[in-house]
């Protein structure tokens, strides 16, 4: 008794398994994406592989934490956050409301307002050293003039150094936040305004039930965004203060270059790692948001 295997409609047995090689449209997508397959593992993935190479040693994270110097940057890293985030974003939250009027001379100030942000920030920061130091400074200088006495040593008290630190940051980054709120509340319709005036609401009512219900999601995402980018600020302190006096003003972005002057690149590459825990959930929750 013979047996007929069965066929499709091109004469081929239908378990029989096709062989295609790759059409042409995909060997050009592999050779197109191979470059930045490339660049991605050169710059980002050896990086990273060697930095976590380097700290391997669990007795250097010892090190690190019998380090004084280590949770004085912990305390100063969570203060620089909380205090300059939450100011940073609710200054930028009000100033949103101000440059969404239609006079015409509040464009002419916005374009003043976004000049810290646009400028690059080794010049605008050196700048602010220099007005700050006390012998020749324009700020101690004028108090002189004014008073006949001699203004602080800005920079060498730490608290007032990283307070200055923290108001810096703000004066840089201020404008790019305010820009992006601005962007919020210009989606809002004009017209629910309009109706709520008519119906007696005053500007706080029309803030507090139109513009924040309208705009929370936008600002929480911009305040974690905003933690993400000021973890990883290295200039607004190390350019002003340097770390400085006796190195009690560092933050997590600026602590490894301090080891690194010591030779220490192990602990250098150990304080950056460590700073994941912060940066890796912050991270993750903005992609959530992001995706929904």
């Amino acid at each position: 008794m013979s047996t007929q295997a069965i066929t499709g409609p091109d004469s081929e047995p239908l378990g029989a398994v096709k062989r295609r090689g790759l059409s042409s449209w995909q060997v050009w997508g592999t050779l197109m994406l191979a470059p930045y397959v490339v660049i991605f593992c050169a710059f980002v993935i050896y990086p990273v592989a060697y930095s976590f190479w380097l700290a391997r040693d669990p007795h250097v994270y010892e090190r690190l934490f019998e380090d004084p110097i280590f949770f004085r940057t912990l305390i100063n890293t969570l203060v620089f956050l909380i205090v300059a985030i939450n100011l940073k974003m609710v200054i930028a939250l009000f100033l949103s409301g101000f440059f969404a009027s239609k006079r015409a001379w509040v464009g002419l100030v916005a374009v003043v307002f976004i000049l810290p942000w646009a400028v690059p920030s080794i010049p605008t920061i050196l700048s602010i050293r220099f007005m700050l130091n006390p012998e020749w400074g324009v700020i101690n200088t004028t108090i002189f003039q004014l008073t006949g006495d001699d203004g602080p040593n800005w920079l060498n008290d730490p608290t007032l150094a990283m307070g200055l630190a923290i108001l810096t940051h703000i004066w840089k980054s201020l404008p790019f936040w305010t820009l992006i709120l601005l962007s919020g509340r210009l989606t809002i319709p004009h017209d629910i305004y309009e109706a709520a005036a008519v119906d007696g609401a005053g500007k706080w009512q029309q803030f507090r039930f139109i513009t924040w219900p309208s705009m929370q999601a936008l600002y929480v995402t911009c305040t974690i965004l905003s933690m993400i980018f000021t973890l990883g600020d290295f200039n607004s302190v190390y350019l002003l203060t340097g770390g400085g006096p006796a190195d009690l003003t560092h933050v997590l972005a600026t602590l490894g270059i301090r080891y690194l002057r010591l030779d220490q690149v192990d602990m250098a590459m150990a304080s950056i790692i460590v700073a994941l825990p912060l940066v890796l959930p912050l991270v993750f929750i903005m992609m959530r948001r992001l995706s929904k």
